[in-house]
């Protein structure tokens, strides 16, 4: 088993709140981290039907086999649950009594977050990080973008084509039936595809519902499931302005860029190499690091980006206590000129000096202009610059 990240701040939690749930997409190792973390709790599955049936039917009965709490299993399988789950939890100061798990953020649900406010706290748990994984994985950055961080990818038995066939069909066929009624899968499923070549964009709502086919109110529907599943994750802009119109769409990336590429039908990495998505790949790749980092250990960092309606744009903006970071991000190996023009504007725009760049060579470097160099595989750096983990 692989070290999580997320470990100490689920134990924090575990502390502080009378239950806590570990959400995030499925096979981003929820059930092993909490199974470990939480050994002494006895566990059980509620993807089992005659689990469900009973917690359903009788969700007294089931909770009270548990006195002393327990680790549920995809909890969101079971909603009629929570409401009784919050009379044992009043009952007791005691912390850390349940440890839920989900595949889909269940506790969006009005019904589930009225029943649980003050109670409970939830704990993300993505795919892994570059820096959980051991050193020397990936001898460049299109292997990583290519493999992603899904933990069963790791374990050395799986095709990482036959693995993501599955995870789609299956993703597509059972776990987006359970989040909302979608009859025309196969509408869905290239809706998924699309957003897939959207990856680093703007997102476009009514282009994209004239070429999945659908109304731009099903695509803002679907765009729901696809984030409360944890598969997309969206970059809001900042509103600051400075006396420029600026751009308020979202951007949207992929929670992990192997999904992304298996979309796509990128297969290898010469072909990822010679892609015309490859430079959108990459500044997924590393926003989604970025994010990933930051949610594992609970950092209080804000994400945006930035762009005016003149086309100047500054890639990622992180936010921390009023005070914004620019980070550029250019997948070339070799720092060119150019690769600051951005970050130079927004200083010059600001008044402020300094910000990062992340690249996809190799060489670290610090500038007199105040300006971080980071190579890919140190993107994770950026947060700590920033004073986040």
């Amino acid at each position: 088993m692989f070290n999580r990240e997320a470990t100490p701040q689920l134990i924090q939690l575990s502390q502080q709140f009378k239950a806590v749930a570990v959400v995030g997409p499925r096979q981003s190792g929820k059930t092993t981290l909490v199974r470990s973390v939480f050994s002494d709790k006895p566990y059980t599955t509620l993807e089992s039907p005659d689990v469900r049936a009973f917690a359903q039917s009788d969700p007294r009965g089931f909770l009270a086999q548990y006195p002393h709490g327990a680790v549920f299993d995809e909890a969101q399988r079971t909603p009629e649950l929570f409401s009784y789950l919050q009379e044992v939890l009043d009952a007791s100061d005691l912390r850390g009594r349940f440890i839920l798990t989900g595949s889909n953020n269940f506790l969006l649900q009005e019904s589930i977050s009225q029943s649980l406010a003050g109670r409970i706290a939830y704990q993300d748990l993505l795919p892994f990080t570059l820096t959980e994984l051991p050193t020397a994985t990936f001898t460049n950055a299109d292997e990583w973008i290519l493999q992603g961080g899904y933990p069963p990818l790791y374990d050395h038995h799986h095709s990482r084509d036959t693995w993501f066939a599955n995870y789609i069909r299956t993703y597509v066929e059972r776990d987006v039936r359970l989040i909302r009624n979608i009859t025309d899968l196969a509408a869905f499923e290239r809706f998924l595809r699309l957003c897939a070549a959207r990856t680093g964009q703007l997102l476009n709502m009514s282009n994209l519902a004239t070429e999945t086919g659908v109304d731009s109110k099903t695509i803002a529907g679907w765009i729901a499931v696809l984030e409360s599943s944890f598969v997309i994750h969206m970059l809001r802009p900042h509103h600051v302005n400075f006396n420029k119109r600026v751009v308020k769409m979202p951007k949207l990336y992929f929670v992990d860029t192997g999904l992304a590429c298996a979309l796509l039908g990128i297969r290898d990495a010469n072909t990822l190499a010679l892609h015309p998505f490859r430079g959108a790949l990459f500044e997924n790749m590393v926003v989604s690091e970025l994010r990933k980092q930051a949610w594992h250990h609970g950092a209080p960092v804000e994400f945006h980006f930035w762009r005016d309606s003149k086309g100047l744009e500054v890639d990622l903006l992180l936010e921390n206590a009023g005070k914004l970071t620019p980070i550029e991000i250019k997948s070339g190996r070799t720092i060119q000129t150019d690769f600051f023009s951005a970050l130079g504007q927004w200083n010059q725009m600001t008044g402020n000096t300094g910000g990062i760049l992340v690249y996809g060579g190799d060489q670290s470097q610090q500038r007199s202009n105040g300006i971080s160099v980071l190579p890919w595989d140190a993107a994770h750096e950026a947060l700590r610059q920033v004073g986040n983990t």
